[in-house]
């Protein structure tokens, strides 16, 4: 049973920096799309950043593109989600999400959608102030 578990949220105001994480443990393969996704009161879950296991590949919304970094560190089963020059459309609760997935490419792990995975987080929350 793979767990998830975020942190790194926080308030900050426009322009600021944060770094997510999610400490991941249970793995029973080593191929994988990992993702972080985000909702906001009312909203849809949206896709923010996703990333392949085996190949690195990463893939981001066009939302984020250029200002959030999305990274894996193997050897501490950890995901990542740098997020720079945050504004306040960001505020959101942000997931990390996982699916077992072999060989496949970032785009496909962020195509398939929150309805596409299976192991979930239990969020942290962004908030950006103006």
């Amino acid at each position: 049973q793979v767990q998830l578990v975020e942190s790194g949220g926080g308030s900050v105001q426009a322009g600021g920096s944060l770094r997510l994480s999610c400490a991941a443990s249970g793995y029973t393969g080593s191929s994988y799309c990992l993702a972080w996704f985000r909702q906001s009161p009312g909203k849809e879950r949206e896709g923010v950043a996703a990333i392949g296991t085996h190949s690195g590949s990463t893939y981001y919304a066009d939302s984020v593109k250029g200002r959030f970094t999305i990274s894996q560190d193997n050897a501490e089963n950890t995901l990542y989600l740098q997020m720079n020059s945050l504004k306040p459309e960001d505020t959101a609760m942000y997931y990390c999400a996982a699916k077992s997935c072999s060989y496949c490419h970032a785009y496909y792990c962020y195509s398939s959608g929150p309805h596409g995975y299976n192991y979930w987080g239990r969020g942290t929350q962004v908030t950006v102030s103006s």
